[in-house]
């Protein structure tokens, strides 16, 4: 796994990854997780970085742990994914935007018909 040199604990960029791949299928709701062993392996960090992203997961119902057999996705994995996301979209991320929309002086007409645009080209997408 390449790492983003940026100020975001590699823990944080596992467990995004770990997300994404739920999002995307490659873990399904009630799926065993790969150990901590074999992840850390994987991606090729110390197993207690994965740990703690594992640890950072579970307290956020994205995944949980059977004592003794391993960690697995959360039957509402993907929800909780979505909420966490969408929190701090709102929360965070949505403010950077806004302060670049600004500086940028791009009215909220042309960001409006630039999504607009964006929504129905992805809907085209999504019938062929």
């Amino acid at each position: 796994m390449i790492f983003k040199e940026n100020n975001r604990p590699i823990y944080l960029q596992i467990a995004d990854r770990i997300c994404y791949d739920i999002m995307s299928g490659t873990y399904n709701p009630d799926d065993r997780m790969p150990s901590v062993r074999e992840y850390a392996a994987s991606v090729e960090v110390n197993a207690n970085t994965v740990m703690r992203s594992y640890e950072y997961l579970s307290a956020r119902d994205i995944i949980y742990n059977r004592r003794g057999i391993g960690f697995f996705v959360s039957s509402d994995a993907r929800n909780a994914i979505v909420r966490m996301r969408r929190d701090t979209f709102l929360n965070d991320d949505i403010i950077d935007f806004f302060k670049e929309l600004k500086m940028l002086d791009i009215a909220h007409d042309e960001l409006k018909s630039m999504y607009e645009n964006y929504c129905n080209s992805q809907s085209q997408t999504e019938k062929q």
